[in-house]
């Protein structure tokens, strides 16, 4: 499929030579010339210069036969208004922009624009290298709201329901890993030797889900 690109920055060159070593067809749109030098001599996409929103570049760049857009500017203004022009008016099905504030990520989500809310996200990760809190974290939504972490079980806890330990924690259990298999459990699945829990949390409760996990369950 033909997918475009607003911004040749680290991240539009990066995506930009993932998506062609996919296959696809890419176009990238930069008010600077001397930035597709990052995409190098063997990248064989349309190179467009100007500015991203404007609809005369974004016909250039292949929009209205485009099935993404992605929006990786260095400006969130930019980002986002690229990113709703593409699928407001040319009504791309697949847009995606980039977002340093959080806060404005979380209201564009709300608009059905995806985001990813670069600084936030890049924030939490160092975080949590630097100060681990017990628990591994391995999926969290484009605005840093929920996230899935790895919850290691007191062994107390083998032989007890998946419904158990949800009432225990207060949230859901996104899915176990046994026997190396990834499995989706019901509230009556029992808990093994040697499960791998996976459960969805915000940053609010990640720390109490993850102790209570931890600690023996109340006798019943």
């Amino acid at each position: 499929m033909h997918i475009v690109i607003m911004g040749c920055g680290r991240v539009g060159s990066t995506v930009a030579h993932t998506l062609e070593a996919l296959g696809h067809s890419v176009a990238v749109i930069d008010q600077d010339a001397s930035a597709f030098r990052r995409l190098g001599p063997d990248f064989t996409g349309l190179t467009v210069t100007g500015v991203g929103f404007d609809r005369d570049v974004l016909i250039q760049a292949g929009v209205e036969r485009a099935e993404a857009f992605a929006a990786v500017s260095s400006g969130d203004n930019s980002n986002i208004i690229a990113a709703r022009v593409a699928r407001e008016t040319f009504g791309v099905p697949r847009v995606v922009a980039r977002i340093y504030d959080p806060k404005r990520a979380e209201v564009y989500e709300r608009l059905g624009i995806p985001t990813v809310a670069t600084v936030r996200w890049t924030a939490d990760r160092m975080v949590r290298h630097l100060v681990p809190e017990g628990h591994l974290e391995v999926w969290r939504d484009p605005t840093s709201s929920v996230a899935i972490i790895e919850t290691p079980l007191h062994v107390d806890w083998i032989g007890r329901s998946v419904r158990a330990l949800e009432e225990a924690t207060g949230t859901r259990v996104a899915y176990l890993m046994r026997f190396g298999i990834g499995t989706l459990p019901t509230a009556s699945t029992v808990l093994q030797d040697g499960d791998q829990v996976f459960m969805l949390v915000t940053d609010e409760i990640a720390g109490a889900v993850a102790k209570v996990a931890a600690t023996a369950p109340a006798s019943a």
